[in-house]
């Protein structure tokens, strides 16, 4: 599979989701936009992962954003993501915009947050900060309505 890198957008309603060690997040009306790496042995089929979670609900927890993911507080819009070989995840995370959400998604790395909250679909905004690195992005819809 390809490596590359990808978004995750989802609308959020008001809600409270405990993520594992960062304990409570209070989350507002909106949508989140969480930037990830697929640079490992997968590649773009972690992206596979996160769907079949957000759309079964269950299953292993692994990540921060999988605790979204599971939560019904979030619907999955869409995926953004493009083939690289360059890690470009941290990149992509500090010019995004949105306001970041402290530690969620950045254990691993030295940026403040891999998640931000945007008042309006950030998809648009997303897109072009990937063609703003010479990336291609393939944007697919998930979800257009409420679970």
């Amino acid at each position: 599979m390809e490596k590359g890198v990808y978004c995750l957008v989802l609308r959020s309603v008001p809600c409270r989701v405990k993520v594992g060690s960062l304990g409570d997040i209070d989350f507002p009306a909106g949508w989140v936009v969480y930037t990830g790496s697929a640079m490992g042995l997968g590649g773009l089929s972690r992206v596979s992962r996160h769907c079949r979670l957000y759309s079964s609900l269950t299953g292993k927890i692994r990540w921060h954003i999988d605790y979204l993911l599971t939560d019904p507080g979030f619907i999955l819009c869409c995926v953004i993501s493009a083939p690289t070989a360059i890690p470009l995840e941290c990149n992509i995370a500090r010019t995004i915009g949105g306001r970041p959400v402290p530690h969620l998604g950045s254990s691993d790395c030295h940026c403040p947050s891999h998640l931000h909250y945007f008042r309006t679909d950030p998809c648009d905004r997303v897109a072009g900060c990937f063609r703003s690195f010479g990336l291609d992005p393939d944007i697919v819809t998930i979800n257009t309505v409420e679970r």
